[in-house]
């Protein structure tokens, strides 16, 4: 069986390239991602690739007709591809999450593919107002609607998808559809994606390290969770099987709070009112604390319990971890910020190898000290300039190039923290913050546009990258040809210089096209906001 997989490098999609690569009636595996993978490491290896932007900046003709092409002589596909982040974009996520499934189900009737597999939520079921009350909660099957909780926009574009997938089904009811519907998803590699999506990057790492005395949780919280890899095989088997149809995917233990507060350690938790915890995670959203909105708040307490006997009768499903292994294993992973081999599942901070040595009498502490100092300034300046790019311009083809290069410039930026730590040297911190506020208040240029994106910032920004990347190389080279007199290894500095090369190609792309379309009004920067969904006809 030849299986094409959207999505492939998250969470859900690296937990089903495992489980079809030990599945033997899977021959061929074909993964989508816009940014790739290493695919030199497990489970990305052995897999065909393809980079296809499905919606976030493309049209729907040049969208349909790659999937197309992708997809035909494919026995199966599973549509995993979902945006969760940035949060405020709401039509981007919309756009990419709704529009985007609606170009994969037009794709699918153009190839001719036989069977199409959905990933859709718990988040999808309409509330149950059973959850407000005290008690045993009743376990609902698929047959509970799926309507969405309006204050979710996760839940609310889940309930959308189910309604593309159910006007593809009238129209091509040859196509066999299946919905999985998991709870939560944990497993140790997603760990620094869920704290980038979920806690985001204002609370210290080391606070993830650190126990409550007293765990806050809102009163009436229940929570149901699927370790991934156990998710990973209901996929395999709902492709082998050819299955159609809505299946609960989710572990039998329910989480309460004296769960939580029993796998955090201590076992002691204080319950508050959902409104209170509501508004707690909403301000932090606001203050710009919490990369969480409030609408997870709203989902997490109205959810029905689901019940996944259809899955385990129809599918031959059976769940080897329990809901509290699952979270347990995250927790763990959460605190030292464990990923693997794709840009969305990358570790929290690679620990790049720094050379041992030490600086010679002859070489003046002071003058090293000030001229490291001063290059971890410009990269960490340059760590929040790529970060944000990555972040405002994901709606453009240029996104993957970017984000590519925030987490390099990152590793690089973490490299020279441990070179002067190694060296006994101080890091002087105040020059680094002060970049911060510096790169902070650059953002407060008009660009000649009050309201909107201007064209021009992505000129100017890239402009400005270009410039630092260029700076830094020479301090490469300076540590290159100081390597010898303090006893270190220079080829890790070689290799740091080398990339700048590299570097540079990509930054002269996206200035590539930043300019043939700074200044032309009839060319678009940013995705064509006259393709909204709204604007398209439906499947």
């Amino acid at each position: 069986m030849r299986v094409v997989i959207t999505g492939a490098t998250g969470n859900h999609g690296t937990a089903v390239l495992k489980a079809l690569h030990s599945t033997p009636e899977i021959t061929h595996i074909t993964g989508i991602a816009r940014r790739l993978p290493d695919t030199d490491s497990e489970p990305y290896a052995g897999c065909e690739w393809k980079t296809v932007d499905i919606a976030a900046a493309s049209t729907a003709t040049d969208a349909i007709t790659e999937l197309t092409d992708i997809f035909r002589g494919a026995d199966a596909v599973i549509h995993l591809a979902w945006l969760i982040q940035p949060n405020e974009r709401r039509e981007l996520l919309h756009r990419v999450n709704v529009e985007g499934t609606r170009r994969v189900t037009e794709a699918i009737a153009a190839a001719g593919v036989p069977h199409l597999v959905v990933a859709s939520s718990v988040g999808a079921y309409s509330p149950d107002p059973t959850r407000e009350t005290d008690g045993t909660l009743p376990l609902r099957d698929e047959n509970w609607p799926a309507t969405g909780i309006t204050s979710s926009h996760y839940s609310s574009d889940k309930a959308d998808q189910e309604r593309v997938l159910n006007d593809f089904s009238v129209l091509h009811p040859d196509v066999v559809i299946t919905r999985l519907r998991p709870g939560l998803t944990f497993q140790a590699d997603a760990a620094a994606e869920i704290q980038r999506y979920f806690i985001g990057s204002a609370i210290p790492d080391q606070a993830l390290k650190m126990t409550p005395p007293v765990l806050p949780l809102p009163k009436g919280l229940a929570a149901q969770a699927v370790h991934a890899d156990d998710l990973g095989k209901a996929y395999a088997l709902a492709v082998v099987k050819k299955a159609g149809g809505a299946f609960n995917v989710c572990a039998p233990d329910i989480l309460y709070p004296q769960d939580f507060a029993d796998i955090i350690d201590h076992g002691h938790f204080i319950e508050v009112p959902p409104t209170v915890a509501r508004a707690t995670v909403a301000a932090a959203h606001k203050a710009g604390t919490l990369a969480a909105d409030a609408g997870w708040i709203d989902m997490a307490m109205q959810v029905p319990m689901m019940d996944n006997s259809r899955a385990v009768n129809q599918l031959g499903w059976r769940p080897q971890h329990s809901a509290a292994d699952a979270l347990r294993e995250l927790l763990g992973a959460l605190r030292s910020g464990q990923g693997t081999s794709s840009l969305p599942l990358r570790p929290r901070d690679r620990d790049p190898a720094v050379p041992s040595g030490e600086i010679p009498e002859e070489m003046s502490r002071e003058l090293l000290q000030l001229y490291l100092s001063d290059h971890l300034t410009g990269a960490t300046a340059g760590v929040e300039r790529m970060n944000r790019m990555a972040h405002d311009y994901v709606d453009t083809p240029m996104f993957a190039t970017l984000s590519a290069l925030a987490v390099e410039i990152r590793t690089e930026q973490v490299f020279l923290k441990n070179l002067i730590q190694q060296l006994g040297l101080k890091q002087m911190p105040y020059r680094q913050a002060m970049a911060n506020v510096a790169e902070k208040a650059g953002r407060l240029k008009g660009n000649g546009r009050a309201v909107t994106r201007s064209p021009m910032t992505m000129l100017l920004e890239t402009e400005l990258m270009r410039s630092a990347v260029v700076g830094k190389e020479g301090g490469w080279q300076t540590l290159i040809d100081y390597a010898e007199k303090m006893d270190m290894d220079p080829v890790p500095f070689t290799k740091l210089r080398d990339k700048v090369h590299d570097q540079l190609v990509a930054l002269d792309e996206v200035h590539a096209y930043a300019r043939s379309r700074a200044f032309l009004e009839t060319r678009k920067t940013y995705k064509d906001q006259t393709d909204r969904p709204e604007n398209r006809r439906r499947t």
